[in-house]
């Protein structure tokens, strides 16, 4: 056995590691603070991100209900002469 490279590989295994490492604890850090921007941005809409779910089917529900109510004052006869 070569020990030698077996050294180098493992050196360069182990810096390779800790460039992974530091990469990986960098994108945490950036993801953490895209967290913490959703939520002050969600706190300053009013919402609160607990309930962020059940806040999209309510705006769901009222853009539903003003597609319908949209629909319902067009002039259907005007429409349907042509």
């Amino acid at each position: 056995m070569d020990y030698e490279k077996e050294l180098n590989n493992l050196r360069n295994n182990l810096e390779r590691a800790k460039s992974l490492k530091y990469k990986a604890e960098a994108r945490l850090e950036q993801l953490s603070n895209q967290k913490q921007e959703l939520i002050k941005e969600l706190e300053e809409l009013g919402v609160n991100p607990e309930n962020l779910e059940e806040e999209i089917k309510k705006l769901q529900a009222e853009i539903d209900e003003l597609f319908k109510e949209a629909n319902q004052l067009l002039p259907k006869d005007i429409l349907e002469k042509k």
